[in-house]
């Protein structure tokens, strides 16, 4: 995991499980982010992409759960 995914992970308290991984989702969808930031892509809008960051750490979170 990467510097930022450790951050955030280690921010807060560990309350419950679902704290605890939310924050891992939270991690996740930044360092997404992160890569996409460094692509270099031309389109890249961080406000948009900020914006995001809950419905991608939802969406992560969703794609953990067992089917």
């Amino acid at each position: 995991m990467a510097e930022i995914g450790k951050n955030i992970v280690a921010a807060g308290n560990n309350g419950t499980n679902e704290d605890h991984h939310r924050r891992y989702a939270v991690a996740a969808a930044l360092e997404v982010i992160a890569g996409y930031a460094a692509s270099g892509h031309p389109s890249i809008n961080l406000d948009y992409e900020f914006g995001q960051l809950s419905s991608y750490a939802d969406q992560i979170q969703e794609a953990l759960k067992a089917k």
